[in-house]
């Protein structure tokens, strides 16, 4: 199948990250140490091919950079230094804003000035709207006897409409996304002709890799698979609680440490942490090979997501200590960096990976299925 070669790919795709495809001369190390690579979906070497010669229609149709989990040992083996790993890492992003129709995620991801007026923006909505939300009035909420009271000052009625919302909002925008990924990836691939029963007979693959990613065993270290499942395992319980639980969680009562309300809460609380601090210590030493480069982005998500954590055990320490004040200013900074984050992070940008790794393992074996 023939292609249009655009000459101006590489200049497109350097705008979401420098790389140094130009030192690699196909030697083909890369495909050859890596374990997750196999037959019909070989990576690194294929995007690095692609890039030189400006295969546009070859990128936007592969799912092979999602099947990348970086274990950099493509990149610590290179001759030529050319870091294949960080490249794949490079067209993920691309491809983000590939499948982005709004174009929201390339001015995030190439524009500082765009991603951090979002967030400040975003933020002061936020905070706008909780104080339109509490009815009862700061003042006398803050001097009335009875303790925190938590769900007096913020009703979770109202507090939940805006979860709903939101939520509604992000799962259609990352709908929308993982539906033009498929188009690009699956329909429009000429290759293979798709039979319609894989989509169901393939299914748990998407089940599956979403809730264990389980490729990761194939890799190195399996300390990296452990953080890495502990952060997103507690990123998706504390969004679960917050969206679809919140009557549960947000109430002036004190639960005793051993209902599963707390537990729960501790559980994604630890999960977190215990990823954020891996994370931030992997990219602070680049003692690693996938922590060498880090992109904006990169750091921004870490510390809106550290930020996040940090103010949400705030305000349940002050909240159980009886802290009036201190619990809900500290509540309204956790909403006012929470909200932004989810809003830009979970469709545009970092968090929208979680979507998209095990939708490109399922689009892949459906391609294999047919092949057969």
């Amino acid at each position: 199948m023939s292609q249009r070669v655009d000459p101006t790919l590489v200049l497109e795709i350097e705008k979401f990250g420098k790389g140094t495809w130009n030192e690699c001369f196909h030697c083909g190390n890369c495909t050859a140490v890596c374990p997750l690579t196999e037959q019909g979906f070989l990576f690194p070497r294929k995007g690095y091919r692609a890039l030189q010669m400006g295969l546009k229609d070859t990128i936007t149709s592969s799912v092979e950079p999602w099947l990348c989990y970086y274990c950099g040992d493509c990149s610590s083996t290179c001759p030529r230094d050319a870091n294949p790993g960080e490249t794949m890492m490079i067209l993920r992003r691309y491809l983000t804003s590939v499948y982005d129709w709004t174009g929201l995620s390339k001015k995030f991801y190439t524009s500082h000035f765009w991603e951090f007026f979002a967030i400040i923006f975003i933020g002061i909505i936020t905070i706008f709207l909780l104080l339109f939300a509490n009815t009862a009035g700061i003042i006398t909420t803050l001097t009335a006897d009875g303790g925190v009271m938590l769900d007096k000052m913020f009703p979770h009625d109202l507090i939940e409409k805006g979860d709903w919302t939101m939520a509604v909002i992000v799962a259609g925008l990352l709908i929308t996304n993982i539906m033009r990924m498929w188009w690009k990836t699956v329909v429009k691939d000429k290759t293979v002709k798709v039979k319609f029963f894989s989509y169901f007979t393939e299914a748990w693959n998407l089940v599956v890799h979403f809730a264990t990613q389980v490729k990761f065993n194939k890799c190195e270290g399996k300390n990296y698979w452990l953080w890495h499942w502990l952060l997103m395992s507690g990123y998706v319980l504390m969004f679960t609680m917050i969206v679809v639980y919140l009557p549960w969680f947000q109430t002036d009562k004190i639960y005793n440490w051993y209902e599963p309300q707390r537990i729960l809460g501790y559980y994604a609380t630890f999960g977190l942490m215990f990823g954020l601090v891996a994370v931030f210590i992997g990219r602070f030493k680049k003692n690693n090979e996938k922590f060498k480069f880090s992109h904006i982005t990169d750091w921004l998500f870490i510390i809106m997501l550290i930020l996040t954590t940090i103010t949400g055990i705030l305000v349940h320490i002050f909240r159980i200590n009886g802290m009036v004040a201190a619990t809900y200013y500290s509540y309204i900074i956790h909403l006012a960096i929470l909200v932004p984050m989810i809003m830009i992070e979970v469709p545009f940008s970092k968090w929208s990976h979680l979507a998209y790794r095990p939708f490109a393992v399922y689009f892949a074996a459906i391609k294999k299925a047919s092949k057969k």
